[in-house]
């Protein structure tokens, strides 16, 4: 048989049964606009999936509640590090944590927390100010009102707080600095020794009806003994 001759036709036995055609395989058209890259296709995305199908990786809600605790966790750490060096009212340590960039959900959150559990109490705050700072710097009411203002505390606790300090105690509190601070005026005329008297006790916070008789027992030799010039 000559290469040129075409192959002889197949002849079945009788029973047999032929197979069936090769189905011809169709080329499906190029996607000209994935071929160009304009179609979602060709960014890898389509229907919100990545090139593999399976969802673009990013953050989680289970990601996202991780990464809130360590932020809570983080603030608490910052506030009771704060809390340790000194009594702090809540407004104060709102700043604390606010220049810390903590976000102010998170800031919040911590703030009700202490609170809760009685680690700032601005009231109770208060009231150890105004027993501390009249009994060891002499603090007058005024004064007193006016640090507990500067330190955010709401004014009713201010009130509150003032009352443990009553007219005799706070008068009897100025005596006692006119009295100390009259021994080291001694070298000053009596006007100028009365004139510096006055301006120590009034920046203290004293009233000038609670000055004026704080510096009558002061500068009374019969009190003090001291003599000026």
């Amino acid at each position: 048989m000559g290469s040129g001759d075409g192959l002889a036709k197949v002849t079945y036995l009788p029973g047999v049964v032929p197979p069936s055609p090769e189905p011809v395989r169709r080329v499906a058209a190029p996607d000209f606009a994935t071929f160009f890259g304009e179609s979602d296709a060709a960014d890898g995305v389509v229907d919100g999936t990545g090139a593999s199908g399976r969802p673009e990786r990013g953050e989680t809600e289970g990601d996202r509640s991780a990464a809130r605790g360590r932020r809570e966790i983080s603030a608490e750490n910052v506030s009771m590090h704060a809390l340790t060096r000194r009594g702090m009212s809540r407004w104060e340590l709102e700043k604390v944590l606010l220049d810390r960039e903590f976000d102010a959900g998170v800031v919040e959150a911590e703030l009700d927390r202490l609170e809760g559990v009685g680690l700032i109490d601005d009231a109770a705050l208060a009231e150890t100010l105004v027993r501390t700072q009249h009994e060891r710097k002499g603090l007058g009411r005024s004064a007193l009102s006016a640090e507990l203002r500067r330190r955010h505390i709401d004014q009713v606790h201010i009130e509150r707080a003032l009352e443990q300090v009553d007219d005799d105690d706070e008068q009897t509190r100025a005596n006692e600095l006119a009295i100390k601070r009259a021994g080291q005026l001694s070298s000053y005329d009596l006007e100028t020794a009365k004139r510096r008297l006055s301006g120590f006790l009034m920046r203290k916070g004293y009233s000038s009806s609670v000055v004026r008789i704080a510096l009558a027992e002061a500068l009374s030799a019969r009190t003090t003994g001291v003599q000026f010039r």
